[in-house]
């Protein structure tokens, strides 16, 4: 076995098992490679102070110092849409309108392989420059959108999850899952196998995973949902990704299709769509039956703030997710969402926390959710866990992949005086999330 080694000195940021921030201000990162193995990713051989971990750095191995610089783990977008890029900021009066007038007809042209491989790249450039290594992302019902994202991704070395998506009715022609001939009206079993296919195609394969995805309940039949459920019995360890109780209209529409259903989330329940790896986007209106049936089924919810506020959908209930104990982490949910940024997820995430706070009458400052740092875990190491990937991403911990980024605070002048002024770690991380932007991610190293 040949092993590569590489060290890089900086201030270094990451968590410990119960999720509490911690930080060197002088840290030593060290990751390995085993060489004789094609496209095995780097692991994370020792990470903490470099006074303590000097003598591990093998001799004639040059350290990479990034003065005044600080290593943190990667963050983890549990939730976003590849092919809505161009359909960021589009104005509408709330979801179903939005999908309508905006997504939809976009989400038509990904039949052209053209078009879907040149917005793979960019969806691909984005998430790099916002310093997102790992992302649970929507595809299309086209396949070719999924091959091309994939492929782009595996050219990378990206940790991404995506799905062929699933909708076969309720929804414009050219997106809905089409019949194998156009005489034929097999367009369930159709997307069903194509599925498969794809499962077999890019499921865990080098850093690649495959998540079965309908798209919500309204396009989807009992027979396609039916089937998704099948799948995810027959191949356990995909995942399942969907949209549960983001809008009171939608939530409506699914009660009329469902009538028998207890709740819009106990509709994936009845065909076996709700288990660990299953993460459902947004989640605004759960009750407490189902924050329990999440919790009890190991699946999680990808909370999306700024979409959330953007389609005026409504308020994520942090402290009810924390006090229930099921797994949830933030998500950009780019095109509804309005920014790839991990910090304007953040920020909102913290508005919207404060919001609901004042709403029922909670101090503004109570709530473990309100912490800079607990936000920061949750778009990282707790979006990891979500996704039943921790100690893999998320979080620089030993053998884990080493995705991390180079985080530059003195990027931004107002961000640079503000994070010199701090304190604590709470506050330089809180000055981050309030000031912080695109321009702090100096680079992005993949495993």
């Amino acid at each position: 076995m040949t092993t590569t080694i590489h060290a890089y000195r900086a201030g270094l940021l990451r968590f410990d098992e119960a999720g509490q921030a911690l930080f060197d201000s002088d840290g030593l990162l060290l990751t390995a490679a085993d060489t004789t193995l094609a496209h095995r990713p780097q692991r994370i051989l020792a990470c903490g102070a470099y006074a303590a971990l000097q003598n591990q750095v093998p001799e004639g191995v040059p350290i990479q110092h990034w003065p005044d610089k600080v290593i943190g783990p990667g963050f983890v977008d549990l939730h976003v849409h590849y092919p809505q890029i161009d359909v960021i900021g589009s104005p509408a009066e709330g979801l179903l309108p939005w999908l309508e007038h905006y997504t939809f007809p976009q989400e038509t042209r990904f039949a052209d392989a053209g078009h879907a491989q040149a917005l793979a790249q960019v969806f691909l450039d984005e998430l790099q420059r916002h310093g997102v290594t790992t992302a649970l992302a929507f595809a299309t019902s086209h396949p070719v959108a999924v091959d091309a994202v994939c492929t782009a991704a595996l050219a990378r070395r990206m940790r991404l999850i995506t799905g062929l998506c699933l909708m076969d009715q309720h929804a414009p022609d050219g997106l809905r899952n089409p019949p194998s001939t156009p005489d034929s009206n097999d367009a369930t079993e159709r997307s069903l196998i194509d599925s498969e296919v794809l499962i077999q195609r890019w499921h865990a394969r080098e850093r690649l995973g495959y998540a079965i995805t309908p798209r919500f309940v309204p396009t989807c039949s009992e027979a396609q949902l039916r089937g998704a459920g099948e799948l995810a019995a027959r191949y356990s360890s995909v995942w399942v990704q969907s949209h549960v109780s983001e809008n009171r209209d939608e939530i409506a529409w699914v009660r009329q299709l469902h009538p028998q259903a207890r709740s819009y989330l106990d509709v994936y329940h009845q065909f076996g769509l709700v288990r660990p790896r299953s993460v459902y986007a947004h989640g605004i209106y759960l009750d407490d039956t189902d924050r329990l049936l999440l919790r009890e089924q190991g699946s999680a919810i990808a909370v999306s703030p700024t979409s959330n506020l953007f389609l005026g959908s409504g308020l994520f209930d942090f402290d009810a997710a924390q006090r229930s104990g099921h797994l949830h982490g933030l998500a950009s949910d780019v095109g509804g969402g309005t920014s790839f940024s991990p910090f304007a997820t953040m920020r909102a995430a913290y508005f919207t926390a404060r919001m609901t706070l004042e709403s029922q009458g909670g101090k503004p400052k109570a709530g473990l959710q309100l912490a800079p740092s607990r936000l920061w875990w949750l778009h990282t190491a707790g979006a990891a866990q979500a996704l039943g990937l921790d100690g893999v991403v998320g979080n620089l911990q030993v053998g884990a992949e080493a995705d991390f980024l180079v985080l530059n605070p003195q990027a931004i002048p107002l961000l640079a005086r503000r994070t010199q002024a701090a304190q604590t770690l709470e506050e330089w991380l809180f000055a981050c999330i309030i000031l912080g932007d695109d321009r702090m991610i100096e680079q992005v190293v993949y495993a």
